[in-house]
């Protein structure tokens, strides 16, 4: 067969199994039988195989086979990958609803309802048509490049159909059907291997497995519920419309979403899911309720890192009944001494229970737990068990009641209660275990991610006297480390390595690692973008702080305070003299001035020193916000080559259309 007559048979094979996948894995309503839909992939494998330079990515035999990563790169979401505020009781429902109607001016609003699935939140990406790119959520501004993970779903297309956009990304949840779990398990426990405990844990850890042919032999499925961006002149109104879009292009859409006139018709639809939930082939632990018209979603906005428009109304949790074995304590990074239970082992909705948190000591007093009570153990979703009561009935005269003590269980140091919170501290800034908690936070991935020096590594360097603040981790000298149990050359080399690169993070990286209570990675993104260097918010007081959108009483107090204290600033100094960054590259360090602040732009085409990711953080670091859309709102249209109909929704409305290289003059110029 000659090479053109080969493309021309490949084109037509890769369509054919196209549309079957869609029907199987979709639709559900497969035309062709195994026999025959293996011949086709038989076939085209053979042609491929004789012309290798026709192989493409976007190929049903490219959904496996390569080779294992070394590991996974971080994606920044252009669009951030929001979490859902939660509503457990249909008064939480109400009151949500009354914040809506003060917001809008229209009381008779509709929603979309939405089963809310127990799997992995993803992101995908496509251009023209093709899938280029799948993300974790991972903190929601930054995730995990699981891309290879994700073109073994067979419901992912590879492939668009019908009229696609340009640009292209959708979010959707990554689930293990209960019944292809039960068979999964079934063989593994035939072959003598390790069964594992849910679907929900199972999915999440077969999507980041490094070998995408692992991955290939777990039968994952996904459900998209919401698009994220696209480049289209499609006009999309409301929610469900958006859907029915999405799902005309080929993905996997919920047949079970609905229209709610009003809020009776949202407690009817969780009431009837409540019901029902053991008819479907995967696990979920509530619904999602939004407001259906776009422009309200838009106009609503969001606050923190949760959408205004939207809520997860959850399912009554999961209980159980178990032994409280006994009471521990542990020392938190900011001093805090947190009680947690140990339980007689209990399965609780699929996973076995052994702990439990309880919050505080007013917590176990206002529950009268004792020490060998008989407890209900509740887990709701992935919320940390907890117990709810306990059986005093039960009770034989042997249990006994827990009391905090007056010492710190780490250091000894007097413990306090401080006004008008809860919980109990340690009066130590020095108190080793406070050390090793803020030690493994500063090191974490969604910190100054310095891999190979989380849990035993840490502990080890503050028990040796190596580190006595976060600061000396810059300081550590090879020599020293190699005299270390288990330290030998490799691994100080790579952990050397990864800390001379951890310098380079961007300064909201280091702001998060501090551990300042409430400042969080997007607070910290936040902040960096408006003051430009950690520098200016040292010198920040509490009035300027409340100035800016999504800071309140409580974030303002917890940053002046934490920097109010000498031996805090002292680890900046430190800091500051190891060379670790504390000024964004792309920000200029005025406090007031910021090169883009609160310019609009969207960016469409194809740049030629960027990628679409690197420009649009790039302008967000700067002070300007990105859109996927065209609107009188937008101030610039940054477009590179093949820039499609935004080009021309900006001069129909007017908006300023910059090149790369305007761009980059006005950097310079700002």
């Amino acid at each position: 067969m000659e090479r053109k007559e080969a493309g021309n048979r490949i084109n037509q094979l890769r369509a054919l199994i196209d549309r079957h996948n869609y029907l199987y894995f979709v639709k559900n309503i497969p035309e062709i039988g195994d026999g025959q839909y293996d011949k086709l992939m038989s076939e085209l494998r053979g042609l491929e195989n004789s012309f290798p330079g026709l192989i493409a990515n976007q190929s049903p035999t490219q959904r496996v086979g390569a080779e294992p990563l070394i590991g996974f790169s971080e994606i920044s979401h252009e669009i951030p990958m929001l979490s859902l505020s939660n509503s457990f009781s249909d008064d939480d429902l109400t009151a949500w609803y009354h914040r809506l109607y003060a917001m809008l001016d229209d009381t008779n609003f509709e929603m979309a309802c939405e089963l809310k699935y127990d799997g992995l939140a993803v992101s995908l990406r496509y251009e023209n048509g093709l899938f280029i790119q799948g993300a974790t959520r991972g903190n929601g501004m930054t995730g995990e490049d699981i891309t290879l993970n994700l073109k073994t779903i067979n419901s992912i297309p590879l492939c668009l159909q019908g009229e696609f956009p340009q640009t292209l990304e959708v979010r959707g949840e990554v689930y293990f059907p209960k019944s292809e779990f039960d068979k999964f398990n079934a063989r593994r426990d035939q072959e003598g291997l390790q069964t594992y405990a849910n679907p929900r844990n199972t999915a999440a850890g077969s999507l980041r497995q490094l070998d995408s042919n692992v991955t290939a032999g777990r039968p994952l499925d996904i459900f998209i519920y919401s698009l994220a961006q696209i480049d289209s002149s499609q006009s999309l109104d409301t929610q469900l419309e958006t859907l029915n879009y999405l799902k005309s292009l080929g993905f996997k859409i919920n047949p079970h979403n609905v229209l709610a006139k009003n809020r009776q018709e949202v407690i009817e639809y969780h009431t009837n899911w409540i019901q029902n939930l053991a008819s479907l082939d995967y696990d979920c632990d509530g619904i999602v309720v939004k407001v259906n018209r776009l422009d309200y979603q838009q106009h609503l906005g969001t606050i923190g890192r949760e959408p205004r428009w939207a809520t997860a109304y959850k399912f009554p949790a999961v209980q159980a009944q178990t032994r409280l074995l006994e009471i521990r304590l542990n020392v938190g990074r900011t001093g805090s001494i947190n009680p947690y239970a140990i339980l007689e082992p209990v399965e609780v909705g699929g996973v076995i229970i052994k702990q439990a948190t309880l919050h505080n000591s007013d917590y176990i007093e206002s529950k009268d737990l004792k020490i060998g009570d008989w407890v209900v153990v509740e887990r709701a979703g992935e919320v940390i068990p907890q117990i709810v009561k306990s059986h005093k009935d039960k009770r034989t005269g042997s249990e006994t009641s827990f009391s905090m003590p007056s010492l710190c269980p780490s250091c000894g140091a007097k413990l306090v209660n401080r006004e008008d919170e809860a919980a109990t501290f340690c009066t130590n800034s020095t108190c080793p275990a406070q050390l090793e908690r803020l030690v493994e936070h500063f090191v974490g991935k969604n910190a100054m991610d310095i891999g190979g020096m989380g849990g035993k590594v840490g502990i080890s360097l503050i028990q040796s006297g190596l580190i006595k603040d976060v600061a000396d981790i810059y300081f550590l000298q090879r020599k020293k480390l190699e005299q270390l149990d288990r330290m030998g050359k490799k691994s100080v080399d790579n952990l050397l390595r990864a800390i001379k690169e951890s310098k380079k993070q961007p300064p909201e990286r280091l702001l998060t690692s501090l551990g300042i209570p409430h400042v969080g990675s997007e607070i910290s993104f936040l902040l960096l973008n408006k003051f430009a260097s950690i520098d200016n918010l040292v010198v920040c007081n509490q009035e300027t702080l409340l100035n800016i959108p999504s800071i309140g009483p409580k974030i303002s107090e917890s940053i002046t305070e934490y920097f109010s204290k000498p031996d805090n600033l002292n680890v900046l100094e430190k800091l500051r003299s190891a060379g670790v960054s504390m000024v964004s590259e792309t920000l200029t360090q005025s406090k007031d001035i910021i090169l883009l602040s609160d310019l609009r732009f969207v960016v469409t085409g194809r740049l030629e020193n960027y990628s679409r990711t690197e420009i649009q953080d790039l302008i967000k670091r700067c002070g300007g916000k990105v859109s996927s859309s065209v609107s009188k709102s937008t101030d610039y249209l940054l477009a590179g080559q093949d820039g499609g109909s935004k080009l021309s929704e900006a001069t129909k409305l007017g908006v300023q259309i910059i090149s790369e290289s305007d761009f980059e003059v006005m950097m310079v110029g700002k």
